[in-house]
């Protein structure tokens, strides 16, 4: 791991609850991690560890709070920002001038648009963006570098316009899709996701982008 002047790594949390007992900071292998990034140990009175997969690139001044998971593969432009307690998963890219509050998931392979703020969970491979940030659609380029065949794709979309269908409740669309992708690895990664999230609060489509017909082309 490359790690730029003036970062700051395994200070202690921003978090009045710490009293100052021994907690860690752990970075994986391959990293780089450029001009001002912070990246703050956890909290003795939750988790106790921040933890940065491998092979993650972290642009200048990036900010990663106490108890956070980062996943392998991760992408945080400049400025991008963590609150506490956050989980990301792997292969996700956060834009400039980003900010995840404290407590949210992001799923594997989501693409987080710059000058956004996410309040709420984003599932597996969508795209969100925006003020109080809404689902785009499918982050297809990622899906495709990814190497995910363009039939599991066409799946992804289908299983992504059950589970936001406007007609019926969330846990109706769970069931569907349940039903009707169970054969589907890709497609119950976001079904499981969404299931597991007990009462938070996650991103949902804006009425603009509709079922993400117009927000996620192939082209």
């Amino acid at each position: 791991t490359k790690v730029y002047p003036m970062a700051t790594l395994g200070a202690p949390p921003q978090n009045n609850k710490h009293k100052g007992g021994r907690t860690t900071l752990v970075v994986g292998e391959n990293c780089t991690i450029r001009e001002g990034v912070t990246m703050h140990v956890g909290t003795d009175s939750s988790r106790g560890e921040t933890t940065i997969g491998d092979n993650g690139n972290f642009l200048a001044y990036a900010h990663i709070a106490h108890d956070c998971i980062v996943g392998k593969n991760a992408t945080f432009a400049n400025q991008a920002t963590l609150g506490g307690h956050c989980e990301i998963g792997d292969n996700v890219y956060i834009g400039g001038l980003s900010a995840v509050h404290q407590f949210v998931r992001v799923g594997d392979n989501a693409f987080l648009g710059g000058c956004s703020a996410f309040v709420g969970d984003v599932i597996p491979y969508a795209i969100a963006v925006g003020n109080r940030a809404s689902l785009r659609g499918l982050n297809i380029i990622g899906l495709k570098r990814a190497g995910l065949p363009r039939s599991e794709i066409h799946t992804l979309r289908k299983a992504y316009k059950t589970i936001f269908d406007r007609s019926r409740t969330v846990g109706e669309n769970i069931e569907f899709a349940k039903a009707e992708f169970a054969s589907s690895p890709t497609a119950m990664k976001i079904i499981d996701f969404i299931a597991s999230r007990g009462k938070r609060h996650y991103a949902v489509p804006s009425l603009r982008a509709g079922g993400g017909d117009d927000a996620d082309d192939e082209d």
